[in-house]
């Protein structure tokens, strides 16, 4: 089976700033992970190399393969690829519908334009991934008008109009409050449960659901540490990575930390 991601060797910049040096990561299709770290780290820098936003510095050595694939139409990889990340809900048009929101994700675009076309099986595709999501009420709703909640899943349902195989996640319960951010993770499990694999991408420790499995730590543009979630994850490893003394709690499958001490 392909991996999601191989990378290896791969130097990448922000603009002026280099990220990315010699960095080495793979990603197995099929394995739930989170890649976790503080602000700094390199996550939206590797989100952007996902999306092909960004590209690596060219050398021979160096090698950026998206589920085996260095060259991809873009169209065709967001297919495979679904991707809900803070610049997505941060630059979407505000004046779209709910039911838009969802559409517009058959052709990439941020909103509903007037050349596009839609079917009326990708309509009942949309309308059948609201009901799923909770959000059916919502479908004149203006983008605008909502909440980061319901902003998030109608999102998430943009991302799975395509059916992909993948999901990537950008701390997917940022800014939601405790019984939306329930309600999400557990949307987010059902979707692993039912065969979906997930990629989260956070500094947050409560986001990670139990199903996740594998754990990269980045730091500083590198990993820190990779493994199965019950090595990786512990109070040593987290106060090396946010470079401050963590007691790690864990209840019903899920992690917080409080300080140590």
């Amino acid at each position: 089976m392909q991996n999601i991601i191989d990378i290896k060797n791969v130097t990448a910049y922000r603009g002026d700033t280099q990220v990315f040096d010699n960095l080495s990561l793979t990603l197995e299709r099929g394995r739930n992970t989170v890649i976790l770290g503080p602000n700094g780290a390199g996550k939206t820098t590797l989100l952007k190399l996902l999306t092909r936003e960004i590209y690596p510095v060219y050398r021979d050595d160096s090698v950026l393969q998206i589920f085996g694939q260095e060259n991809w139409n873009v169209w065709e990889l967001r297919a495979q690829l679904g991707i809900v990340s803070q610049d997505l809900q941060r630059d979407y048009r505000r004046e779209s519908r709910g039911l838009h929101v969802i559409l517009s994700g058959l052709y990439s675009s941020i909103g509903v334009w007037e050349h596009q076309r839609y079917s009326a099986a990708d309509i009942a595709r949309a309308y059948q991934i609201m009901q799923m999501l909770g959000v059916a009420e919502l479908k004149d709703k203006m983008f605008a008008e909502m909440s980061t909640g319901e902003e998030r899943r109608f999102l998430l349902g943009r991302a799975l109009i395509n059916d992909p195989d993948t999901l990537v996640l950008d701390e997917p319960t940022s800014g939601l409050d405790v019984k939306a951010c329930f309600q999400y993770l557990e949307l987010i499990r059902d979707l692993m449960r039912a065969g979906k694999t997930v990629i989260l991408v956070t500094h947050h420790i409560h986001e990670i659901p139990p199903e996740i499995s594998y754990v990269v730590l980045l730091k500083g543009g590198k990993v820190m540490a990779q493994g199965e979630k019950e090595k990786i994850l512990t109070a040593s490893n987290l106060s090396q990575l946010f470079d401050v003394p963590i007691k790690l709690v864990q209840a019903n499958g899920y992690y917080q930390v409080v300080p140590a001490g």
